[in-house]
């Protein structure tokens, strides 16, 4: 049975994710952990409970979710994945994290490429990649089918939806990407989205002032 882990971190409260299940071996998707403490609080999690790292994954490259990215790949010696999509954005963080007061960001390299409709597997666990670009170019969420959980980063909020007036956003490819490829899951799957509470497709879907589909 999948597992989940959330933590909050850094000052723009990024949703980092440990996945795991009862083989132990886990993943981790979007590592925004910065300062030393919050380095610690992932590193005693997965410690404490006995977890081996088997990769790394970014749903998008933004700064918030990619602090942690060379501390993970060095500590558990995993490769990241990424869409191809997103590497100019990953390569861009260097140039613009010190305008976030990110002084101390230590930047990681892509090791392979995540494409639609592939699976990503580890211990008896497969999580489907969906390509959902709008608030990145290469954005991608990760959906496990047989209990109805996508890990979403900054595609759909809690009545909300992921900024698109950064570099390579777009308005009206998000509202198609969340259309085609998250309403279109069953109304139960719940979205861990990359800042905030979770919620469901059902509700989005009727309530969402972005996105919703009138009934």
């Amino acid at each position: 049975m999948l597992q989940l882990q959330v933590f909050a971190f850094n000052p723009l409260q990024e949703n980092t994710y440990i996945l795991f299940d009862e083989t132990r071996e886990c993943v981790i998707i979007d590592p925004g952990c910065y300062d030393a403490e919050e380095k610690y609080e992932l590193t005693s999690f997965i410690e404490h409970h006995q977890l081996t790292v088997k990769m790394l994954l970014n749903t998008h490259c933004h700064v918030d979710h990619v602090l942690g990215n060379a501390f993970v790949k060095e500590k558990y010696k995993v490769k990241l994945f990424i869409h191809e999509k997103d590497e100019p954005v990953l390569k861009a963080v260097k140039v613009y994290a010190p305008h976030y007061g990110f002084f101390q960001y230590d930047e990681a390299t892509a090791d392979a490429y995540l494409q639609e409709d592939d699976y990503v597997h580890f211990g008896n666990q497969k999580l489907k990649i969906l390509f959902t670009p709008g608030h990145a170019p290469g954005h991608v969420v990760f959906y496990h089918e047989g209990q109805k959980i996508v890990i979403g980063g900054d595609v759909l909020f809690y009545n909300s939806i992921g900024r698109t007036d950064l570099p390579g956003g777009d308005f009206s490819t998000l509202i198609e990407s969340i259309h085609t490829k998250l309403f279109t899951l069953p109304d139960d799957v719940t979205v861990y989205p990359g800042h905030g509470p979770e919620t469901t497709i059902e509700f989005e879907k009727q309530t969402n002032p972005f996105c919703a589909i009138k009934h």
